[in-house]
């Protein structure tokens, strides 16, 4: 229905085509840059084409052994095809013009071709040497493919006019409907049946729906219009209508570019995000969707400014504002840049990932979310703190998620009265509890008694675990300690806690609490029984 109304919008506007502008200036004049400009055209008009009066706009000094005639007609046709629309009445009458760098010179389309233009020799003006020499590489563009060989084919078809066109050219125009028509149904059985089939048929049918349909139809209208803009020079259309359908159609080529860029990156999202469940770091899960988001963000923006380009805006003089409001705006928002490169800093730099507990300054707790401008820290009391990217970059971060192993150190306090050959026991039956707990590390640990406290006899406990979660060591602790006390309890030991004992040296019909110590002699002799003699060398 749309190619339909492509056509009515055709013989409406063909209704109101008229003639191109010229003036009533004498038609061989070269006084002026108007003056030439008016001699080029009018005697280019259809209903009065003089190619070799038209010619004479060409400075003589720069066709010799050229076609004048040729390359004066290739000129009008690349203008007519671009759709430049000339307005006689804005180009300068003053024979002795100049522009602003002060050179006798004007620009016919600076803008679309700069290559274009006039400059004043002997007291005339004439299209300049570049142009002349340009001419046929500028003909070749706006007709690629050998196009231009068309125009000698089908105005043989017919003259008669019709509502202002020519009867080849309304066919043309339903040929050209036609074979958008074809195109269009071609591309959407490719992708319907064969991409979608070839999907299907290796696993991925889920994708065509969600991610290559959603792309095929921005695809084959962008291919429509690259078509539609090759072909539409070659219909010489009316220079008012070719002037503002070409210009649609040259916003609409980076629009549907756009479209396609912009769903595209949703495949690449999934691409990555496939990648990133692949590794071991949570944090690539995190990033990517920060990636996507920017990557559209720059689809959008780049596809925005070829539209305004295409629209023909001066895109230079926007980017030049922009780059003072930028800087104005960067002044003005120091925090948030500040933020967004620490973000930056932080997903490059991997200090900590998703699912880490961290401690850095007050803060204590699992990271749950990297963002654009924050992270989220959920504490220990279930609280949830947003720290600015900025001020986390510049903290000193202790990541508990990076250790290897978790250390656990305690102290075992048993009573005085635990005799000498229990305690060996005791400690030797915790290294086996060690050495055979599946998660204990067992190149490094210290189990000594090692202490003699006020109320107690202290025992060192000091083992690590090979465990990645905090949950697993709260859960490996646990069975560590239940073992002590399961062994403490097999052997007969008693865990001490302060106690004061109150002795009564002296009590009325009871023997005398008081110690009596032996003679000097006798401990002399009962040392040098507790320490054998050494064997002689």
């Amino acid at each position: 229905m749309r190619y339909f109304l492509i056509l009515f919008l055709f013989f409406t506007y063909s209704v109101f085509s008229q003639k191109e502008d010229v003036n009533t200036l004498p038609p061989n004049s070269l006084a002026s840059p108007k003056a030439t400009v008016n001699t080029f055209l009018i005697n280019l008009q259809e209903d009065e084409f003089h190619p070799e009066l038209a010619a004479k706009t060409l400075n003589p000094e720069y066709i010799k052994g050229k076609d004048a005639k040729l390359i004066i007609t290739q000129l009008k046709q690349v203008l007519d095809g671009a759709g430049i629309l000339i307005d006689i009445d804005e180009i300068p009458e003053n024979p002795n013009y100049a522009d602003s760098t002060d050179k006798q010179r004007y620009y016919l389309a600076e803008f679309e071709f700069p290559q274009i233009y006039l400059v004043k020799s002997d007291g005339k003006w004439y299209f300049s040497k570049k142009t002349i020499n340009k001419t046929p590489e500028l003909h070749q563009q706006v007709y690629p493919f050998g196009t231009d060989k068309l125009m000698n084919i089908l105005p043989k078809m017919g003259t008669q006019k019709f509502l202002g066109l020519h009867a080849w050219q309304y066919i043309s125009i339903l040929i050209l409907i036609v074979i958008c028509v074809l195109i269009h149904k071609i591309l959407s059985w490719f992708f319907d049946l064969v991409i979608y089939q070839l999907l299907k048929n290796k696993g991925y049918g889920n994708i065509a729906p969600n991610y290559i349909m959603p792309v095929a139809k921005p695809f084959s209208l962008l291919i429509i219009v690259a078509i539609v803009i090759i072909l539409i020079p070659v219909l010489q259309l009316p220079i008012t209508f070719n002037h503002y359908f070409i210009l649609l159609l040259s916003a609409l080529l980076p629009l549907f570019g756009t479209m396609m860029a912009y769903k595209l990156v949703d495949i690449l999202g999934e691409y990555m995000l496939k990648k990133a469940a692949q590794t071991e770091t949570t944090m690539d899960d995190q990033i990517v969707p920060i990636v996507k988001r920017i990557l559209k963000i720059f689809v959008i923006i780049i596809g925005f400014l070829y539209i305004l380009n295409n629209l023909r805006f001066d895109i230079t003089a926007l980017l030049a504002g922009i780059s003072i409001g930028g800087l104005a705006f960067a002044l003005a928002a120091q925090d948030t840049i500040k933020n967004f490169f620490g973000s930056l800093m932080i997903l490059f730099d991997k200090p900590f990932q998703i699912g880490d507990w961290v401690t850095a300054g007050d803060i204590d707790g699992t990271v749950e979310e990297v963002g654009f401008r924050s992270t989220r820290v959920r504490t220990f009391r279930n609280s949830l703190i947003t720290v600015p990217n900025g001020k986390l970059a510049d903290m000193a971060v202790d990541n508990h998620g990076l250790r290897k192993y978790r250390r656990f150190s305690t102290t075992i306090t048993i009573t005085y009265d635990t005799p000498p050959h229990l305690i060996e026991a005791f400690t030797e039956g915790l290294k086996n509890i060690v050495e055979e707990h599946p998660k204990t590390w067992k190149e490094f640990y210290n189990i000594y008694f090692n202490n003699m406290s006020a109320y107690s006899l202290d025992i060192m406990f000091y083992i690590f675990f090979d465990v990645p979660t905090w949950g697993e060591e709260l859960k490996y602790k646990e069975e560590i300690l239940l073992s002590i006390m399961k062994l403490a309890r097999q052997l007969g030991i008693n865990f001490a806690f302060p106690t004061q004992t109150l002795h009564m040296e002296n009590f009325p019909g009871q023997p005398s609490l008081s110690p009596e110590y032996q003679e000097k002699n006798q401990v002399t002799e009962k040392l040098k029984n507790f320490f054998p003699p050494s064997n002689p060398k």
